[in-house]
């Protein structure tokens, strides 16, 4: 038998728009580097190019978020949470997700190739592989992790496509390795918030123990804030920037990522990256820090 849907009582625009997961967007931000360290941030041509590259990934994104509820709306059902998505709570109809599902997505890849075709084509490579992840990889142990961190250099790398600038492959090994971070600490959440109820909603958790996701966040953690320290003091980066005191940004990123250890360790933050950032005072405040000494020190210290 069918399962039963939970009620809800969202419109039906309301609840379209809870599906896209806008709250997802957030992690967009990641096209933004290439702007930024590419010294091009107070020029408007560049920025608003990469704005309305991150539009795209958003509305991109958003039906890939659309397929995944479409294919998982089963095991939705069964998990304390997602049960309220739009798709599984019965709020949004299914034939209403499938159409916004291919229009949201044709529609993304058709405003990418008007903007730059390099950009397109990492943006179609962006689809293809959140497709694979979601039909197929996310079942395969280790790799369901790497596509979610592959999904965050193809945005990186897509950032430096749409304004034809090269980002530095020490960011982008960074981004890999924090991205890997944040799907190494959300498969931790899951794992322990369903407990004995994991493989049920996601049989790939049963790969998976507590002792060994915490090794492998350590491992990553280590690896993001030597790889960062390494771009900030190499011969290229300072030669490129012209100064050395991109180094003073280390604490930082230091800081950041033993925050966000906290809030996954002692506040169980770690099932909602994008939630767990935005609802912390102490990480946005250092977010921002951080990015007002980028700007400080690549545009007017050099």
């Amino acid at each position: 038998m069918p399962t039963a849907v939970v009620s809800s009582g969202l419109t039906l625009p309301l609840a379209l728009l809870k599906a896209m997961r806008p709250q997802q967007w957030t992690k967009n931000v990641l096209l933004f580097p290439a702007l930024l360290f590419s010294q091009n941030l107070f020029h408007w041509r560049e920025t608003v190019l990469v704005c309305a590259a991150c539009a795209v990934f958003c509305l991109l994104s958003s039906g890939v978020y659309l397929l995944n509820d479409l294919l998982d709306i089963e095991s939705d059902r069964a998990h304390p949470l997602k049960r309220h998505r739009p798709l599984a709570s019965g709020a949004l109809p299914v034939p209403v997700g499938i159409a916004a599902c291919a229009f949201l997505s044709a529609g993304a890849l058709a405003a990418a190739f008007w903007l730059s075709t390099p950009f397109a084509w990492t943006a179609l490579a962006y689809f293809l592989l959140q497709v694979a992840y979601t039909v197929r990889l996310k079942h395969v142990v280790i790799l369901d992790v790497g596509c979610i961190a592959a999904g965050f250099v193809l945005r990186a790398i897509a950032g430096g496509q749409v304004i034809a600038v090269t980002i530095s492959s020490w960011l982008l090994i960074c981004a890999m390795l924090l991205s890997l971070f944040l799907a190494l600490g959300k498969r931790r959440h899951e794992l322990l918030l369903l407990e004995d109820g994991a493989t049920a909603h996601r049989r790939i958790l049963g790969e998976y123990t507590p002792d060994l996701l915490d090794q492998m966040i350590s491992i990553v953690t280590a690896a993001t804030v030597v790889c960062y320290t390494f771009y900030t003091v190499a011969p290229e980066t300072v030669a490129k920037f012209g100064t050395t005191r991109l180094v003073f940004t280390v604490p930082f990123v230091l800081y950041g990522i033993f925050r966000y250890l906290y809030l996954i360790h002692r506040r169980q933050m770690g099932g909602s990256p994008e939630k767990a950032l935005l609802n912390d005072g102490a990480s946005l405040v250092n977010l921002v820090l951080y990015g007002l000494a980028v700007v400080v020190i690549l545009y007017w210290l050099r």
